[in-house]
């Protein structure tokens, strides 16, 4: 699922590039999802008083910074900047969040 939310980020960002190479987004999007599982939740508990004070908003600003850190760590995904970042997150997380919705009716 990250994959298709990386692409619709680079369909919709222009500075969020992976090369026009399907294979480079595929890994990028699999990059992505270790990150989450590895890394986010650590940045979730370090930042708990910000998500709390903004009232989750601030998942926004860390799911940027960790499709960034995948642009800094894998070559063929490139992100402009930071604000690109945050807005591929949140691109990404709102795919996520309509493929789950989709993909778990019963």
């Amino acid at each position: 699922m990250n994959t298709a939310g990386l692409w619709m980020a680079s369909q919709l960002i222009v500075s969020v590039n992976y090369s026009n190479d399907i294979w480079f987004l595929v890994i990028a999007g699999l990059i992505l999802s270790v990150v989450n599982a590895l890394i986010k939740p650590l940045l979730v508990v370090i930042s708990l008083p910000f998500i709390v004070l903004s009232l989750g908003l601030f998942t926004v600003v860390i799911n940027g910074a960790l499709v960034w850190l995948v642009s800094v760590f894998y070559g063929p995904f490139t992100v402009g900047g930071f604000t690109s970042a945050v807005l591929a997150g949140l691109i990404v997380g709102l795919v996520n969040y309509v493929l789950t919705i989709l993909l778990d009716r019963e």
